[in-house]
């Protein structure tokens, strides 16, 4: 989370180098911090909170950045921004009308995370310098649009399910 301020400030100022390497700083470190949580089962109710939210902040705060830069078209940045800010108010509308909302990330979630590091990742190593083929950073784009859309489906399925289970008159 702390890395946030600085990685978008080198966005900005256009020091792309020093963006990918927090980036991947920022990466590695919440990997470490996950294996670490799961290994010595060092797992708190903050850290559950916490670490979604620094995964969002960042993706919401890179993706919005580039997207103001010319670096990501602004469809794509309006799906992973409003599929985020959607989910984080069905969460808190969840918690508040039925209950404590706890679970696992699906697959298709962490599979959309994982493609949308990977197409940010090319998108500042393009701007950077070292450009990709066109190609692929167009159906990386696709790739996560479509993920961001599954897995906000997904989503939404699980917790209508879990709601009903909760309060059986909930209806869709």
């Amino acid at each position: 989370m702390l890395l946030v301020g600085p990685i978008v400030f080198s966005l900005i100022r256009e020091r792309f180098d020093a963006a990918i390497l927090m980036f991947v700083l920022a990466g590695l470190s919440d990997g470490l911090d996950g294996f670490l949580a799961r290994r010595f089962d060092w797992r708190t109710h903050l850290g559950l909170i916490l670490d979604p939210l620094a995964d969002k902040l960042l993706m919401v705060s890179v993706f919005v950045t580039m997207t103001l830069m010319g670096l990501i078209p602004v469809w794509l940045a309006l799906v992973v921004v409003g599929r985020d800010l959607i989910l984080t108010a069905g969460g808190l509308a969840y918690h508040f009308l039925i209950g404590p909302l706890e679970g696992e990330p699906s697959q298709i979630s962490k599979i959309n995370t994982f493609l949308q590091l990977v197409y940010v990742f090319g998108v500042m190593l393009s701007a950077a310098g070292l450009r990709l083929p066109a190609d692929v950073l167009d159906i990386l784009a696709v790739t996560v649009f479509c993920t961001v859309v599954i897995s906000g489906i997904n989503y939404l399925v699980i917790w209508i399910r879990k709601a009903r289970q909760n309060r059986p008159g909930i209806r869709p």
